[in-house]
């Protein structure tokens, strides 16, 4: 690989490095930071879900924009997909299940930096003049610097950076090869099919993406959740081995073994926290442009809901990991594109058919969350002709790396990813004290 690309080869090299030491060292830090500073904040809203809705709904009467569950789900269709179907599985296969430990912990600490993002774009959104608001990194990051240069350079930089990871080509090869091997002699069509409804789902706006995503996200979760359990309670003997591997390699390593080449603590480390991060937006800013649409006028509330989004997503990454675990699949020569689909298909029949369809939910909401938020930025920084632009940019991006290898499109919307991260959480750090964990929220 190294010798026919190399340039993605030193981009994957790049990647490693990155993710061993920078993005998770900052993901951890601030994660503990939050945690320590708000009492271990997530851990009371989710013991608390009804008074959390409650306080949603409260907060949202008479408020403007997006109903805050319907932008609830279309940011859980931006985290819950192909990352964690097929890219989380690719931790698993590199790292050993011990990437899974520590995809739990990015996730734990996470769900605070998510929280903070996000209540900074409802604290300092700004009405579009339709009815509707503009919040999120572009606009807070605005406020985090007293240095005018800073304060202009970093949010441009943050929205070009944006536009390039919103064009989430690594789930539309996915999602692409996967329908192509199906009807392997309509590649073509199927490529254009999924590329017009993708340029039709992503530049309608996060209202029609909040519409897409509320029809199609609970009953795929439902669903998809409901498949593992099933084929992990017949395997349920072999689950406590599993979660031995899982918190023993997190600490060692893993020897080889089967289809298997070994891995040490840091490759597990390293994948662990990338996929933890991609898969949930940890830090990235994208939640934050969503969910600052939302009707509900309390920061707080809004931001509330994230904790379970990011839940959520780690809970449908866990159950993924475990199927393979649970069924051997993960030590095998089976791409990790195909590792779920192959447990799945010794116990349900027509699975090549039923995935296919499954992968397509999962990934096109995740695109055209990533395209919506990505156009937005775009028109953030050209207003008259950005749309344009980046339609053109889209559509010729999805279509040339539908032709590479899925891990070329991994590594590039990695890397991106880790840039956007480092950028928003610098931000982030600047204006902490502004973020307020409300206590009469989630206590009596």
């Amino acid at each position: 690989m190294c010798i026919i690309d190399p340039f993605f080869c030193f981009l994957s090299a790049i990647e490693s490095f990155y993710w061993s030491y920078i993005g998770f060292t900052v993901v951890i830090a601030a994660g503990i930071y939050f945690s320590f500073r708000s009492g271990f904040y997530q851990l009371k809203v989710l013991a608390h879900p009804i008074r959390t809705i409650k306080a949603v709904q409260k907060s949202s009467e008479g408020g403007e924009g997006i109903s805050p569950f319907r932008v609830y789900f279309a940011s859980v269709g931006g985290m819950v997909g192909l990352g964690n179907i097929v890219i989380v599985i690719t931790a698993v296969k590199l790292g050993g299940p011990g990437a899974l430990f520590w995809l739990w912990v990015a996730a734990f600490c996470g769900t605070l930096i998510k929280y903070a993002e996000i209540y900074l774009g409802m604290k300092f959104r700004i009405d579009d003049g339709k009815g509707g608001h503009h919040g999120g990194p572009m606009v807070y990051l605005r406020k985090a610097f007293k240095n005018d240069t800073l304060a202009r350079i970093i949010p441009v930089l943050y929205c070009a950076l944006l536009a390039i990871y919103g064009v989430e080509i690594s789930q539309f090869v996915v999602v692409t090869d996967a329908l192509a091997d199906v009807t392997p002699n309509y590649r073509t069509l199927v490529l254009a099919f999924i590329l017009i409804l993708t340029l039709y789902g992503g530049f309608g706006g996060i209202r029609r993406l909040a519409n897409i995503s509320t029809a199609l996200m609970p009953p795929f979760i439902i669903a998809y959740i409901g498949l593992c359990l099933y084929v992990i309670a017949l395997h349920i003997t072999d689950l406590p081995t599993a979660l031995a591997d899982v918190f023993r390699s997190a600490f060692t390593g893993h020897a080889a073994i089967g289809g298997f080449a070994g891995s040490s603590m840091m490759m597990a480390l390293q994948l662990g926290t990338a996929r933890a991060v991609y898969s949930g937006d940890l830090g990235i800013g994208y939640d934050s442009i969503i969910q600052s649409e939302s009707q509900a006028r309390d920061p707080a509330t809004q931001a509330c809901l994230s904790i379970f989004g990011v839940a959520t997503d780690a809970l449908v990454c866990t159950m993924s990991v475990l199927v393979v675990l649970v069924t051997g699949f993960w030590k095998t020569d089976i791409e990790a594109c195909h590792a779920v689909s192959s447990a799945f298909s010794q116990f349900f029949p027509h699975v090549d058919i039923f995935m296919a369809i499954l992968l397509f939910i999962a990934g096109y909401t995740t695109i055209i969350a990533y395209l919506a938020v990505g156009d937005k930025a775009v028109r953030w920084l050209f207003p008259k002709w950005g749309r344009r632009l980046y339609f053109v940019f889209a559509a010729s991006a999805f279509m040339g790396f539908s032709f590479l290898d899925q891990c070329h499109a991994i590594t590039v919307m990695s890397l991106s990813g880790g840039l956007l991260l480092l950028t928003n959480l610098l931000g982030i750090w600047h204006l902490r004290h502004e973020v307020v964990f409300k206590k009469e929220l989630v206590e009596r």
